[in-house]
């Protein structure tokens, strides 16, 4: 874990805490310009609880780095348009003066405020917002590391799935193979069974044709009979 004095000494330490700039607010309250992209070096030092005087030495010494990270010195066309921006958006807001720089102003971004908060030593609001970078690293790189362990679990847990599956394979192809078998014992079953209803039906016609037959030569025989019968009657009157 990198520590304030290395936050203090390395540029590429600070380079990588860049993006953090929500931690100025959650330590002091930064009051910007109207446009609510810019500050001023009074509001700077103001948000240091420093003199204007510290963060212009500071900036001087460490011109290159802020420049790179939005500082910006207005002077001529450039003031003149920046002031008359700036008393347009103040007039919007009812606010009737707008305190004017004479021949130069330097503009800070919050990339600008979090790097003079990594670089400004006699300020506690600028030991605050390192402390809170180097606590929330921390947290950061803690989680990380139980995500990695977390993702370490996973993957062993993949490797004996893997091999269980390697062992599954076999298994499958046999249970695979026995189940073709019984599709193919099942559809011979089918035929089988149609073929057996198709002799079914064959024999319901031949049953039904008997019977036919059959009641014919009954009603043949009972009308023998009866004649029969009547002719003995006949004889035993004689």
């Amino acid at each position: 874990m990198p520590t304030e004095v290395a936050l203090l000494e390395s540029r590429a330490l600070r380079g990588e805490q860049m993006g953090r700039v929500d931690v100025l607010d959650k330590v002091k309250s930064l009051v910007m310009l109207p446009d609510g992209i810019h500050v001023r070096t009074e509001d700077v030092a103001r948000y240091f609880e420093v003199s204007t005087g510290a963060v212009r030495r500071l900036t001087d010494r460490h011109q290159e780095e802020f420049t790179e990270n939005g500082l910006r010195v207005l002077r001529g066309a450039d003031l003149q348009s920046f002031h008359s921006d700036m008393m347009s958006l103040w007039a919007r807001e009812g606010v009737e003066s707008y305190p004017q720089a004479a021949t130069q102003l330097r503009l800070y971004t919050r990339r600008t405020v979090l790097n003079i908060a990594m670089l400004l030593r006699d300020s506690d609001i600028a030991r605050c917002v390192r402390t809170y970078l180097l606590d929330a690293e921390e947290s950061l790189r803690t989680r990380y590391a139980s995500l990695d362990q977390r993702v370490t679990r996973i993957e062993s847990c993949l490797t004996g799935v893997g091999s269980a599956l390697q062992e599954l394979g076999p298994v499958l192809v046999r249970m695979s193979e026995r189940l073709d078998s019984l599709d193919r014992k099942v559809e011979v079953t089918h035929q089988v069974i149609g073929a057996m209803s198709l002799r079914l039906t064959d024999v319901q016609q031949d049953v039904v044709r008997l019977d036919g037959r059959l009641d014919g030569r009954l009603d043949c025989f009972a009308r023998q009979l009866k004649d029969l019968r009547r002719r003995s009657g006949q004889r035993g009157q004689r």
